[in-house]
């Protein structure tokens, strides 16, 4: 049997709240049921392994001291 994990999984795993997966552009889903997305554990643990860490594009420069 294929496992998907749904949005509120998906934040589970990623360990944030469902309003901060919100602003998060995910991958397409592995499947739909009805107007419900899925995807399998691979599929996020690859997106998120590839997604840029904190400060990635630069952010705000740090004050000198």
């Amino acid at each position: 049997m294929r496992r998907y994990l749904s949005l509120t999984e998906v934040a589970e795993r990623l360990n944030i709240t469902k309003g901060a997966l919100a602003r998060y552009k995910l991958p397409e889903p592995d499947v739909y049921v009805g107007r419900t997305r899925g995807w399998t554990e691979q599929t996020i643990d690859e997106w998120n392994a590839a997604r840029p860490g904190q400060g990635a594009g630069g952010g705000r420069p740090r004050k000198q001291m």
